[in-house]
């Protein structure tokens, strides 16, 4: 297929170079290794790691040698857990932080009783939110959407194994729950994937509510040994559960078709986790920009 709208933009994840959650992946790697492979890649912009510049002059300048631009950033919203106004806070500061950088999208996922970076069996451990919780974490997603859009930016929420939002079932619940003009989609083809999940159905049912996409593909036979051997997310990850569009078992091309009948606008980004001692970031980085192209002709 070839994408009818134009209005794609096609960016990289740095977690592929140097991952937030296990530092040690990575860890030789440099910011501007990262992002100068990311250049040459072929890819126009990237969400945010842990070894970028926190001054955001400094890293927009490294940025724009490379005809680069930031896309979104993960925010860890602790609505169940932690009072409204200090979430809000923090929010606020992301927000002022990504605009600086061009981004238009903010990716926010709940990490009240979250399992994903704990030594705990993902599959078993999976918090699950009651009546209350469920209405209080809708309506301060709902708020945190209002003090986005004033700024001229979108809250998309990324639902993410191992915490309060990952079945479909509960994709489907928070977006009942919320509202479409405040509260938008992060889809995420490998975390549907990983949980057992056909990302088609859960796009087909939401495309009009995305407004960020993750493109991450999955090697089935780790996530069985996940599953079998009750191991945590993290555990997964090292093992090499989760890879770059074409290199697993996740079908990219019904996925494009969907969202460009809806009409989506925006960024698509590869986002795949693995070691990079294992998975050279660059070398996979050229594979999925070739896939990306051959598949869907962006």
């Amino acid at each position: 297929m070839a994408f009818q709208n134009k209005k794609i933009k096609l960016g990289i994840a740095p977690i592929g170079w140097t991952n937030d959650d296990m530092p040690d992946l990575g860890g030789e790697n440099t910011f501007e290794q990262c992002v100068s492979e990311m250049a040459l890649a072929g890819f126009a912009g990237c969400e945010v790691g842990n070894k970028y510049p926190s001054d955001r002059a400094a890293l927009k300048k490294a940025l724009d040698l490379r005809g680069l631009t930031i896309c979104n950033r993960w925010f860890s919203s602790f609505l169940l857990t932690k009072p409204f106004g200090e979430v809000a806070a923090e929010f606020e500061a992301q927000l002022d932080f990504l605009s600086y950088l061009g981004a238009g999208v903010i990716g926010a996922s709940e990490q009240s009783g979250s399992v994903q970076g704990q030594p705990l069996p993902v599959f078993d451990r999976k918090p699950i939110m009651e009546e209350a919780q469920w209405a209080r974490l809708c309506d301060g997603l709902n708020r945190l959407g209002e003090i986005a859009v004033k700024k001229g930016m979108k809250l998309s929420f990324h639902h993410h194994m191992g915490t309060v939002v990952q079945t479909g079932e509960e994709i489907d619940r928070l977006m009942a729950g919320t509202d479409p003009a405040l509260v938008h989609l992060l889809f995420d083809s490998g975390h549907l994937s990983f949980a057992g999940i056909d990302p088609v159905k859960v796009l087909k049912k939401h495309a009009g509510r995305v407004a960020h996409v993750h493109l991450k593909d999955m090697r089935p036979e780790i996530v069985a040994r996940v599953k079998r051997e009750g191991l945590s997310f993290l555990e997964g990850v090292r093992l090499g559960a989760f890879t770059v569009p074409g290199d697993g078992c996740v079908d990219f091309a019904p996925l494009f078709q969907i969202l460009d009948e809806a009409g989506y606008e925006g960024w698509l980004v590869v986002e795949a986790e693995q070691d990079p001692a294992r998975a050279n970031p660059f070398e996979y980085a050229l594979k999925a920009r070739t896939y990306i192209r051959e598949t869907a002709n962006i």
